[in-house]
């Protein structure tokens, strides 16, 4: 019981932003597994590459910050993951990495 309360009253425990803020943004990682089912063609290039930036950008704040983040840390690294390879299959998809798949009319 004395672990969980220190957990509940620490620096990065569940009343504070330390926590939060890292639980919300594991939903951008579920969203990026879950689009890894979609085809390349409907990825915006744009918006990954955006999410990229975001996800380096704070995997350095997360280990910057006092106290150190480790929750925000794992979060954005698993985004960043995430993100890189959604970004190759859009580059693949238009031709950017190798050979863009043709598609054959059969009419």
């Amino acid at each position: 019981m004395a672990s969980f309360r220190a957990f509940l009253n620490s620096p990065v425990g569940p009343k504070t932003t330390h926590f939060w803020g890292p639980v919300a943004n594991w939903g951008f990682v579920i969203a990026g597994l879950v689009d890894m089912k979609k085809p390349p063609e409907m990825i915006s290039g744009n918006m990954t590459g955006a999410m990229c930036i975001y996800s380096a950008l704070f995997m350095r704040f997360a280990w910057m910050v006092q106290p150190r983040n480790y929750l925000l840390l794992s979060c954005h690294v698993s985004n960043e993951t995430v993100q890189l390879y959604q970004l190759s299959r859009w580059a693949k998809g238009n031709g950017y990495l190798g050979a863009k798949k043709e598609v054959a009319a059969s009419e």
